[in-house]
């Protein structure tokens, strides 16, 4: 299966400036969480980015994106009608092709050779069907994450074939519907803010919006669970982590785990320790 093509989600209205937010890239260099996103893309091969955003939000994008501002796409979401509806925004723009999918507001941190949108966009290809990357997170953090339940592929390591998805479950929903063997007890897969998706899911998502109309509120979540039951839909557990920065705290908490992996790391401990010892 050859993957070609990303989409970027960013119309949301609480998500639409955080890929325009400045941090220090792990080389020390001041760089959007837009351009660490972009290049976390283009180092797993994809040629043609496409990024979903709200009307005349296209000029802050391009100069967020610097000097990869000529790889860049755009679409936009006129009217906000859920997450699902952003991505088929951009069905023109993945046709009839397999996509790597994205959202604005997650950076992505491995210590692995590959990065994690390679760890990815590498498994989809070799099983040629849907892969969405997950994460072994605890129940307290289900109300912001799809969730996924499913078995171990026999023989294989952290891939899942996926039998279950929910949108933010509840803890209690989690437990009936949505244990994994192996994972420790509390914790579940959910979804990583990434994923590798065959033209099937356009079509659904297409379908979905049709029937909603207006009223909006399409989730990837309810085109993934129709699409597990038409072919074959794998998770796979990265070996790297994702980090939110639209939660609170999430932009200083990301920035840290930047620094703390990249040549200022000393520098930065040492500042740290600084601010502890004016605390006490």
């Amino acid at each position: 299966m050859e993957i070609r093509k990303a989409i970027v989600t960013a119309a949301g209205k609480n998500q639409r400036t955080l890929p325009l937010q400045t941090l220090v890239d792990r080389d020390g260099i001041q760089k959007t969480a837009l351009s660490i996103i972009i290049e976390e893309i283009l180092r797993a091969g994809i040629e043609e980015i496409c990024v979903v955003v709200s009307p005349g939000d296209q000029t802050a994008y391009r100069c967020a994106a610097g000097s990869h501002a000529s790889r860049l796409q755009f679409v936009e979401q006129s009217s906000p009608l859920g997450y699902g509806h952003a991505i088929q925004c951009a069905r023109d723009f993945s046709a009839t092709e397999p996509f790597l999918l994205l959202v604005g507001d997650h950076l992505y941190l491995t210590h692995q050779a590959k990065g994690c949108a390679e760890q990815l966009t590498e498994m989809a290809r070799a099983e040629s069907c849907s892969v969405s990357a997950v994460q072994a997170t605890h129940e307290s953090k289900l109300p912001y994450y799809g969730t996924v339940g499913g078995r171990l592929v026999t023989g294989r390591q952290r891939l899942y074939q996926v039998e279950q998805v929910v949108e933010k479950p509840t803890p209690t929903e989690a437990e009936q519907k949505l244990i994994v063997p192996g994972l420790r007890a509390g914790h579940y897969l959910c979804f990583f803010g990434m994923h590798v998706l065959t033209p099937t899911v356009m079509e659904i998502l297409t379908e979905l919006v049709a029937e909603s109309g207006e009223k909006g509120g399409v989730q990837l979540t309810t085109a993934l669970k129709k699409m597990a039951s038409r072919e074959p839909y794998l998770a796979l557990e990265l070996q790297g982590r994702r980090y939110d920065i639209g939660v609170k705290y999430g932009l200083l908490i990301a920035q840290l785990a930047l620094s703390l992996d990249g040549k200022d790391r000393d520098e930065v401990l040492t500042q740290m320790i600084d601010l502890l010892a004016v605390r006490k």
